[in-house]
């Protein structure tokens, strides 16, 4: 089955473009120029991404779109900026954006990234155990449920997807390349400060203290590790 894409923004052009590069590539393509009509998109269409811009001309921005979305469904989202300062891909991450990308962009790096934030998506996992106990963090490989003094982490799947290969390699250091290539694909190799961004949004989910983390620890210039106790 085709993989169907909803594109929101508020630009024709934009989405003009966007829709012919995903169509040569054989996927289809719905579109919405607003946040309200992208949220009954979803609702009726039922696509398996969406494409979000952050600032919309009118009525609720692609923030709010997110968030309302996560209330009912795990869709992975790409949201699309012309901003890009850490500030707002943080933000987006705390809506549960799963991706962000920085506009302008090429077609090369559009198709990429929608492949790899679908694959990640859809990956089948191998349960290599059933649960992970780090000290006051319990992540349920069988459930995807992730809890911090008994009470639920809300994850994105590729939060999820860090944590979880983090949690399955416990207390050992994992290189910057070699996470970014497990998590987000080959094409993300060399985005370190992308995958920066990402550990310090999850210290914020599950540190008492981030800025003195005592799970998610870093190895300076190498990678990092979940540190777990015993």
């Amino acid at each position: 089955m085709t993989d169907r894409i909803l594109v929101v923004d508020d630009d024709p052009r934009l989405i003009r473009l966007v829709s012919e590069v995903l169509r040569a590539v054989g996927l289809q393509v719905l579109a919405a120029t607003s946040g309200e009509q992208a949220l009954e998109m979803l609702a009726l269409e039922q696509p398996d991404l969406m494409l979000l811009d952050i600032m919309l001309a009118e009525g609720i921005d692609g923030y709010r779109v997110c968030q309302r979305l996560r209330e009912f469904s795990d869709l992975p989202v790409i949201m699309l900026s012309a901003k890009a300062r850490e500030a707002e891909m943080l933000r987006g991450f705390d809506v549960g954006a799963d991706d962000y990308m920085t506009k302008p962009f090429s077609a090369k790096e559009l198709v990429a990234r929608v492949r790899a934030v679908l694959k990640r998506a859809r990956r089948p996992e191998e349960i290599v155990t059933t649960a992970l106990c780090c000290g006051e963090l319990e992540i349920d490989f069988a459930r995807h449920t992730v809890t911090m003094r008994g009470a639920t982490v809300e994850c994105t799947p590729t939060e999820y997807a860090l944590l979880r290969l983090l949690a399955l390699n416990a207390n050992k250091v994992i290189l910057h390349q070699d996470l970014l290539t497990a998590v987000w694909g080959p094409e993300y190799r060399d985005d370190v400060d992308y995958l920066r961004a990402y550990i310090r949004h999850l210290r914020r989910k599950l540190e008492a203290d981030p800025a003195n983390p005592r799970y998610i620890l870093t190895t300076p210039g190498v990678g990092y590790m979940l540190a777990c106790p015993g």
